[in-house]
């Protein structure tokens, strides 16, 4: 048996990249969640080549986690799939452990078996207490929960397209590995939309939008971005929770393409100073019945008299927003207005530097782009958070044409940030005083163990502390 090859021993399933994006195309355009389990659980029960179901789920920071199930024990035990969450950061206290997983069988995924190995098919699951109600600080099932009642009392669906932005390092594990007396070593010095055909950075690219067209992203376009050695990949809008799962699976794919050629992709909102950072411009808008409702031709800037209220209401709530959507230490050096950065609270058609740009349009692609969202937010948390205050928050406010033209700034720092983020009520309203509680802890953690003002250099510390790229080790040698 020495000798023999093992693909004639295992046989587990590998597909083309064109049968995976047939199949994904058409397990995504089944959106009703009874249809999608009884058609996903039948394949499984069929399927002879799958080994194992891969589960994810995210904390309330919005690191991704997955664990691998045996496909038999996953299908006899989808009545108690049970988790340790006690050892997660943001999920439940020692003394409270057992948590439970429900699955979205609307999120299955077929998996290139080159990216994620052989014989694998992957869903999303929802964190529940024991008890099967939602866990309050998993906020991939508070936005389904509130996205699908919108749908079912007004008959609107929140789209999502995001502009998610990474950066290509020298070597594996370099954040981990993070020296601020030595810095990242980037991969390519080119610029926008320049790279040479096959070299590293265009290769990564390459690979990258192959692996996520046959997961079913719809791929539009990729390219190098401003920076040297950055890259942004973008695809078709789409439901905002689906949209939410293809953020984490993006960043996880980048990753482990970047690994398997010996760099590393990062999303860090700022690796290194004095050129462009991060981010991830989140293109949002509301549907009912076909209809775009941000457009109207005759608007100011193409956008309805629903779209500038919604912009008015995250305008104002900024200030309290900006933890949500820039979420680490090193975020807020991307707020850094020679580089472009959107940290102006206003609305423009034109100026970058603004918090939401309105993009030329017309009624298929109206949308508002809030471009101070940073890359290693929560995706969930964030588009919940903005999606209720854009639709829900009812304080009086000034004029809003005047407010727009009002000169205002994000903060500047988290500590700032967190400050704001405490003393808001508003926050208390649409995540819960303590869910709030417990994000706040975290972030202040996090800050307690950096230094207070951010400086010309990307400390070690706002790198090896932040919450996608710390383990326990790293965490423990503070």
């Amino acid at each position: 048996m020495e000798n023999s090859d093992d693909n004639t021993l295992k046989q587990f399933l590998e597909l083309t990249y064109d049968e995976l994006e047939e199949l994904n195309l058409k397990a995504r355009a089944i959106t009703d969640a009874a249809e999608a389990e009884a058609t996903h659980v039948k394949y499984l029960n069929n399927q002879k080549h799958v080994k194992a179901v891969t589960v994810f789920f995210s904390d309330i920071e919005g690191r991704l986690h997955m664990l691998d199930y045996d496909k038999r024990f996953f299908l006899k035990s989808l009545d108690n799939l049970t988790f340790d969450g006690s050892s997660i950061k943001g999920l439940s206290e020692l003394h409270e452990s057992d948590l439970r997983l429900s699955i979205d069988w609307t999120s299955f995924t077929f998996l290139p078996a080159d990216v994620f190995g052989s014989g694998k098919v992957a869903v999303f699951a929802n964190i529940c207490n024991r008890d099967m109600t939602p866990y309050e600080t998993d906020f991939r099932n508070q936005l389904q929960t509130y996205t699908r009642k919108l749908y079912v009392k007004d008959g609107i669906v929140a789209n999502m397209a995001p502009e998610l932005e990474g950066f290509l390092l020298k070597g594996v594990d370099a954040e981990q590995c993070y020296d601020s007396r030595e810095g990242f070593e980037l991969i390519s010095t080119g610029g926008y939309f320049h790279s040479l055909p096959l070299d590293d950075l265009r290769r990564f690219i390459d690979a990258t939008a192959e692996a996520i067209r046959a997961m079913g992203f719809k791929n539009e376009k990729d390219h190098p971005e401003v920076a040297p050695s950055q890259f942004e990949i973008n695809f078709s809008y789409t439901e905002v929770v689906r949209a939410c799962d293809q953020v984490q699976l993006y960043k996880l794919v980048c990753r482990q393409i970047a690994t398997r050629m010996g760099m590393t992709a990062t999303f860090l909102p700022k690796p290194i100073q004095n050129i462009n950072g991060n981010g991830m411009h989140t293109n949002f808008s509301l549907v009912k019945g076909g209809k775009n409702l941000f457009y109207d031709p005759k608007g100011e800037n193409g956008l309805s008299k629903i779209g500038w209220e919604f912009i008015d209401r995250i305008l104002g709530r900024a200030s309290d927003l900006c933890l949500i959507i820039n979420s680490s230490v090193n975020s807020y050096r991307r707020l850094d207005p020679n580089f472009e950065a959107p940290n102006q609270i206003k609305a423009s058609a034109i100026d970058r530097g603004s918090m939401i740009r309105i993009p030329l349009a017309n009624q298929q692609t109206a949308r508002i782009e809030i471009r101070s969202v940073a890359p290693d937010t929560n995706p969930y948390l964030a588009l919940y958070a903005i999606l209720r205050t854009g639709l829900e928050d009812k304080t009086p406010k000034e004029n809003g044409e005047n407010k727009r033209a009002r000169l205002r700034f994000l903060p500047s720092t988290i500590t700032d940030s967190i400050r704001l983020f405490q003393a808001s009520t508003f926050i208390d309203t649409i995540i819960g005083s303590s869910a709030k509680e417990k994000y706040l802890e975290h972030k202040k953690i996090v800050r307690n163990r950096n230094p207070r003002e951010l400086g010309t250099t990307v400390k070690a510390a706002e790198v090896l502390y932040h919450h996608e790229v710390t383990n326990q080790y790293l965490w423990n040698k503070f």
